[in-house]
C-alpha cells in the first residue's frame, strides 16, 4: 500500500520518518518530497508498505500524531493499487 504523510516537520529527515514507519513493519520505499530550488522538505511524502495489516495500522496510529512541531496527516495515497482492491 502507497501512504501519504503530510504535514511533516520540515526539521525531520527522510531517514527520521522511514524509522516511524518501520515499527510498524516492513517499508519498501520512503521519499520525502524536497523543493528543487532550495533543497529544502516541502513537508509530505510517500512510504510503500507491502503489508495491508501493517499499513493501516501505521496509518490509523500516526495519523494526528505529532512529530517535533507538526500534527501529522497520513493517508492511504490516492493511487494505492492495494486500496483500489480492497475497497
Amino acid at each position: 500500500m502507497q501512504i501519504l504523510i503530510r504535514n511533516i516537520d520540515r526539521k525531520l529527515t527522510e531517514a527520521e520518518i522511514h524509522e516511524l514507519f518501520t515499527k510498524y513493519g516492513k517499508v519498501i520505499s520512503f521519499t520525502l518530497v524536497m523543493d528543487e530550488k532550495t533543497g529544502l522538505s516541502k513537508g509530505f511524502g510517500f512510504a510503500e508498505m507491502p503489508n495491508f495489516d501493517e499499513a493501516s495500522k501505521a496509518i490509523s496510529e500516526l495519523n494526528g500524531r505529532k512529530i517535533e512541531s507538526s500534527a501529522l496527516r497520513v493517508k492511504r495515497a490516492a493511487n494505492s493499487s492495494v486500496s483500489k482492491k480492497r475497497g
